[in-house]
C-alpha cells in the first residue's frame, strides 16, 4: 500500500493534511467547554446586562447599544439635479457649474460625472458592437 501523500514538493504540509491524524479532534478543547459552560449560563447573563443597562450602567448600556443595534451608515440623500439635452460635456460642464454654484458638493458632483463618464464607455461600446454587426453582414 502507497503512504498518503501529505506534503509539497517543498516539504511543507498541504492543506487540509493533519501533522498529527491521532491527536486530539478539533472542538474537544479548553474553549469549546468554556462556549459550552457559557451557553448555559447566556439567559441569565442577557438578563442581567439589561437590568444593568436599564439601571444606568453605560457600559451595559454600550455592549447592548453596540450587539443590538447596528452603527448607523452615512446614506446619500437623493439629489434632484435638472441636466441641459446634449452631449455628455455639455452635461458635464452644467455638474461642475452645479458645484461651483453650491447647488451640489463637490463629492456628489464628481460622482455624477464619474457616472457620466462610464455612460460614455458604454456608449463607445455600443456604437463599435454596432459596427461590427454592420461588417459581419457586409
Amino acid at each position: 500500500m502507497k503512504p498518503e501523500i501529505t506534503r509539497d514538493e517543498q516539504g511543507r504540509w498541504m492543506v487540509g493534511a493533519s501533522g498529527n491524524p491521532l491527536g486530539r479532534p478539533s472542538g474537544t478543547g479548553h474553549v469549546a467547554r468554556l462556549r459550552a459552560e457559557l451557553a448555559q449560563q447566556l439567559p441569565g447573563i442577557i438578563e442581567s446586562l439589561v437590568r444593568q443597562a436599564k439601571a444606568g450602567d453605560i457600559g451595559a448600556i454600550r455592549v447592548v447599544l453596540d450587539r443590538v443595534i447596528p452603527p448607523l451608515k452615512a446614506v446619500d440623500a437623493p439629489l434632484s439635479l435638472q441636466l441641459p439635452e446634449g452631449g455628455f460635456t455639455t452635461q458635464g460642464r452644467a455638474i461642475v457649474a452645479s458645484a461651483a454654484s453650491g447647488e451640489v458638493s463637490a463629492q456628489e458632483a464628481a460622482q455624477l460625472v464619474a457616472a457620466i463618464s462610464n455612460l460614455a464607455r458604454v456608449e463607445v461600446l455600443d456604437e463599435l458592437e454596432r459596427k461590427v454587426q454592420r461588417l459581419e453582414q457586409a
